[in-house]
């Protein structure tokens, strides 16, 4: 039910106002205090009521943000003295689609036991109903905005004033734009109107959807730009000539930052070796988690671990918080390009072909175990972490199974533009074949 970030899916067809109501209830279950908020997606009122009403009548107290950041939600849980956060959104899917994403105190999402015992709730109507007269308050909370841009500023020093757009995507991400003001910057924002239907783009901050964005960086005296999706968890940046970093140069570049030798940096199985590369320049190890931000704040909240990250725009400073917090990863940029431009920086990350895309199925767990079953018969060097992985020596290719949608993702590298390309068209040969059977 939950995948790797939380529940999501059409709105009236997989989430409704009777799972809202459901979740509640079974996170209230031992629970006396929850955060929520929620992303500016149309249903949002709607599902929040539903999912405060089954805290309420199991007599827990809910502190309501009202349209706020997913990480301004995680953030929000301890300050608020509360058992768990539940931000209610669907994060870069399309406009239909909402969904539901629980917290912890630590910041950090739930983890495996904690979602499994959420969904035997579910299963099993396990709701702990209080009394007439001992139902739950609901206050409305308008402060955790400014209290997440005090901590944003308090954690990052932008030596030199920058001139920055910021592309909200019509989302929950101002925080961004108060902070990096508070900073010194000069911004100009993008899609700054909250909008559920993102008229301005889609809420996905990829490097198509980015053009207007890069487009406008390169046209101006803007040293950088930023963009978020809808409830700003992820984080992607421009360079001042407007070019957009991919997910692994910027995951190469906020880790050499973060961390010193010795350390270590989590990052998921579909992270190219180029981020690899350049942080053993400098005495630091990569280790590969499950795809999805939860894995990696789980292995970020390890010791000797000082950053965790992935290549689809989530960045943790486990100092900080365990939660991916767009707004915190955009001030973090923002500092390096006010060291030295993004474009010099990015010149010194040595990048290889990597080649990624998806195929669409309803049966993605059975075309995986005949993946699985196939790959396992005819490969070597396999780790099944996280779907499949094979390692070809001079080249690998990942297939897995999405958390959030009903595909299954081909990754394939290797340090030569040709074999990539063979190595892809190997991975999706297996693929088309499994699922065709």
């Amino acid at each position: 039910m939950f995948g790797t970030s939380g529940i999501r899916g059409p709105v009236g067809e997989d989430v409704t106002a009777e799972l809202a109501l459901s979740v509640g209830r079974a996170v209230g279950v031992g629970a006396d205090r929850v955060v929520v908020g929620r992303d500016a997606r149309e249903s949002g009122r709607l599902l929040t009521d539903a999912l405060s009403a089954g805290l309420r009548e199991s007599g827990v107290d809910v502190v309501d943000l009202g349209l706020a950041a997913t990480p301004t939600v995680a953030r929000s849980v301890a300050r608020e003295d509360a058992d768990a956060g539940v931000a209610v959104t669907a994060s870069h899917n399309p406009a239909p689609d909402n969904g539901i994403k629980l917290w912890q105190p630590s910041g950090q999402a739930y983890d495996a036991d904690l979602r499994a015992e959420v969904e035997r709730r579910l299963r099993e109507d396990a709701a702990d109903l209080a009394a007439w007269d001992e139902l739950g308050d609901r206050v409305d909370r308008d402060t955790a905005d400014g209290r997440h841009v005090d901590a944003l500023v308090d954690a990052v020093d932008v030596p030199e004033p920058l001139s920055v757009v910021v592309d909200v995507g019509n989302g929950a991400g101002g925080v961004t734009v108060d902070a990096l003001q508070r900073l010194g910057c000069e911004v100009e924002t993008l899609n700054a109107q909250p909008d559920g239907s993102f008229p301005g783009r889609p809420s996905e901050p990829t490097a198509e959807n980015c053009e207007s964005l890069a487009a406008l960086v390169a046209e101006t005296d803007a040293d950088l730009g930023i963009a978020h999706d809808g409830d700003a968890d992820r984080m992607r940046c421009v360079a001042a000539d407007g070019t957009y970093l991919s997910g692994d140069v910027t995951l190469a570049l906020l880790a050499r930052e973060a961390a010193s030798p010795g350390q270590r940096v989590a990052a998921p199985v579909d992270t190219s070796l180029a981020v690899d590369d350049h942080l053993a320049e400098v005495d630091v190890s990569v280790e590969r988690t499950q795809v999805g931000d939860v894995y990696v704040a789980e292995r970020a909240g390890e010791g000797g671990v000082a950053f965790g990250g992935e290549p689809s725009g989530a960045w943790i400073w486990p100092g900080e918080t365990l939660c991916p917090d767009g707004p915190l990863a955009a001030c973090k940029v923002a500092a390096l390009a006010a060291e030295r431009p993004l474009a010099d920086r990015l010149a010194e990350v040595e990048t290889y072909p990597i080649r990624r895309d998806s195929v669409e199925t309803a049966e993605k767990g059975a075309v995986m175990e005949r993946v699985t079953e196939r790959v396992l018969a005819e490969y070597g060097d396999v780790t099944t972490l996280d779907g499949v992985r094979v390692d070809l020596g001079d080249a690998w290719f990942l297939l897995r199974a999405s958390g959030t949608q009903p595909l299954v993702r081909i990754t394939a590298e290797a340090r030569d533009a040709d074999r990539a390309e063979a190595v892809f068209a190997e991975a999706r040969d297996l693929l088309d074949d499994a699922v065709g059977a």
